[in-house]
């Protein structure tokens, strides 16, 4: 075994040398690139990719951006006139408009109230989505043969029952309840018909059919409060008034040393106009 492990001068340097070209064969391996391949570019590929790709981004952007859909510009909210890109200015004068009862049927009238530029009314006025009667109304026809009911013909608004009042078009036995149930509030029924504007969603087109046909022939008897001489205490008995309407009613009152009329109310500090009938049923001068 010796014999074989054993070399000679010169097979050591040998061996050192080979070892020495290894290592060094090694390290120009893995620090050398010996790649030298040229890549060639296609113009016209090129292009053609990157407008793929920004088409791409284009239609991304589009899923990411709110979608409006169609909607009543009648029930905007300050959060949706936010979305829509209307000012707050624009969004207060909407709200105060509706608080007086009043509606928007088209996007002109929309423009009229709101002030807003003609860019925006052009982007949003497609989605206004109106009520059927608004955007197909339909022609009203006259009868010359049917004549209106005397006040002798029409049925006691305050006797009607629910089945009755849905002989009506448009009362069906959900505001035929409603009606009945408001009615049934007050101990001696309603006032006068003007009281029927209070129930929600009875639009006045279907009001003015009720009173052809029935009308109030038993008003409740109440003692009207003095204008002139109410208290705070005797002002908030009075529907849709409450203590801070009181006060300004009283505040105005003052100022103008006593109301010369009802309709002098409207002049109050949040006063609610839209049922100023209402609240002159139960106030006199007197």
């Amino acid at each position: 075994m010796k014999s074989h492990f054993k070399f000679s001068k010169s097979q050591r340097n040998g061996i050192f040398l080979l070892v020495i070209i290894i290592v060094v064969l090694q390290v120009i391996y893995f620090f050398v690139d010996f790649s030298n391949y040229e890549y060639s570019v296609n113009a016209d590929e090129l292009k053609k990719y990157e407008q793929e790709i920004d088409s791409l981004k284009q239609i991304e952007e589009k899923e990411r951006a709110p979608k409006i859909f169609p909607f009543n510009p009648n029930y905007i909210t300050d959060y949706k006139g936010y979305t829509l890109g209307m000012s707050i200015d624009e969004i207060d004068r909407l709200l105060k408009f509706r608080e007086q009862g009043d509606w928007i049927n088209s996007a002109n009238q929309f423009q009229e109230v709101t002030k807003v530029s003609d860019s925006l009314l052009n982007i949003i006025s497609p989605y206004f989505k109106f009520p059927e009667w608004v955007s197909n109304p339909v022609e009203k026809k006259s009868y010359s043969n049917n004549k209106p009911k005397t006040y002798s013909e029409k049925a006691d608004l305050n006797k009607a029952t629910a089945l009755e009042l849905q002989r009506i078009n448009g009362i069906g036995a959900y505001y035929s309840e409603k009606i009945v149930k408001l009615r049934s509030q007050f101990i001696g029924g309603f006032i006068a018909d003007i009281q029927l504007q209070d129930i929600n969603g009875l639009t006045p087109e279907v009001i003015e059919k009720i009173t052809n046909e029935f009308t109030v022939k038993t008003p409740r008897q109440i003692q009207k409060i003095n204008l002139n001489t109410a208290t705070v205490d005797q002002l908030v008995t009075i529907q849709h008034l409450d203590y801070d309407v009181a006060y300004n009613i009283i505040e105005q009152r003052q100022l103008r040393e006593g109301f010369k009329s009802l309709d002098e109310l409207i002049k109050v500090k949040d006063f609610p106009a839209n049922k100023i009938e209402i609240i002159k049923l139960y106030l006199s001068l007197d």
